[in-house]
């Protein structure tokens, strides 16, 4: 993903308004990098797995992947937990008896495997606000050729499984049920009709080789044609916060090195999935498609697991408050 866009900021020192819970949002984020360090520290790094960029903004070109593209390692093996179910696009289950139920839950499944099969309607100029841009990109792949639309929807299905077993009612933007797309501005109408509790888009990025590690990329405040994100920048901060402290502790995943300074925070005021949601919304970038050893890790099944585990435990803390 390229970091060059219009009105990029990096994570803002925030004065805290929200006095005791922001102290313990902060302690969240702060235990979870330290559990990582304890983590690595005892050589269960994330360099041991045997197992572009969010929306409009590939910072590598993507290998041309075929409607199937995957590497061997990228296919869950039976005995994976969580590994997906069939079902009818974009549909979830009944909401089981939970601690979410009553919870609407939101996935945007980044990409869709069939855009590069579509060039002209995925560069198709929408308005998201702040200025226009493509309705939609391919996405980025590793060198493997394992595109970054298959490994989206792998990753939505196995946390819609985690998510209905806590009585969350699911909803998927895309499940491959659709021809290319959606559009970055639908995709943000769909979390809002819905009238999400909770939405998260998720990606891999396209960065560098060298560049590891994940981060979550929080709204912006915008306010700018259809885009008004004001109501939204809090909850989306808190909710990326919780995100973020749960997926170091699941994976054993560091942050970012090369964004974020360390925190695993960016803020972003170019996306139009953020710019145009009125619900609050993350984006979960969860490692580096063109990095050899994220690589390794983002084509494991059960390290996709561990991502799905951690970002759906950061969702339920900031649902359960």
């Amino acid at each position: 993903m390229s970091y060059t866009g219009p009105d990029f900021d990096p994570p803002p020192r925030r004065r805290s308004r929200r006095g005791p819970l922001t102290v313990a949002l902060a302690a969240l984020v702060c235990g979870g990098l330290l559990g990582w360090g304890v983590y690595a520290a005892a050589g269960g790094t994330d360099d041991d797995a045997a197992g572009a960029g969010a929306e409009g903004s590939p910072s590598a070109a993507p290998r041309t992947p075929s409607p199937t593209a995957s590497s061997p390692a990228a296919s869950p093996s039976a005995g994976d937990e969580g590994s997906p179910a069939s079902r009818a696009p974009s549909a979830s289950a009944p909401a089981a008896a939970g601690p979410l139920k009553g919870k609407v839950v939101v996935i945007d499944p980044g990409h869709n495997p069939a855009n590069f099969e579509h060039t002209a309607e995925i560069n198709r100029q929408v308005d998201v606000g702040t200025h226009r841009k493509e309705c939609d990109t391919t996405g980025t792949s590793t060198d493997d050729g394992y595109a970054e639309a298959e490994f989206t929807l792998d990753v939505a299905h196995r946390m819609r499984t985690v998510l209905e077993k806590q009585g969350a009612t699911v909803k998927l933007t895309q499940d491959g049920d659709r021809p290319f797309g959606p559009c970055v501005d639908e995709r943000a109408r769909i979390g809002n009709a819905a009238k999400a509790d909770a939405v998260v888009s998720i990606h891999a990025d396209g960065s560098g080789a060298g560049n590891r590690g994940f981060h979550v990329i929080l709204p912006g405040e915008v306010n700018a044609g259809e885009a008004d994100t004001r109501a939204i920048v809090e909850p989306s901060r808190e909710l990326g916060e919780r995100i973020a402290g749960a997926f170091v502790r699941v994976t054993g995943t560091a942050p970012s090195n090369y964004i974020g300074g360390g925190t695993g925070l960016v803020t972003r005021k170019d996306l139009g999935g953020l710019n145009l949601s009125t619900v609050p919304k993350v984006f979960v970038e969860c490692g580096n498609m063109r990095d050899s050893k994220d690589a390794a890790l983002l084509s494991s099944g059960a390290w996709r697991q561990k991502a799905a585990r951690g970002i759906s435990e950061g969702i339920v803390s900031f649902l359960r408050g």
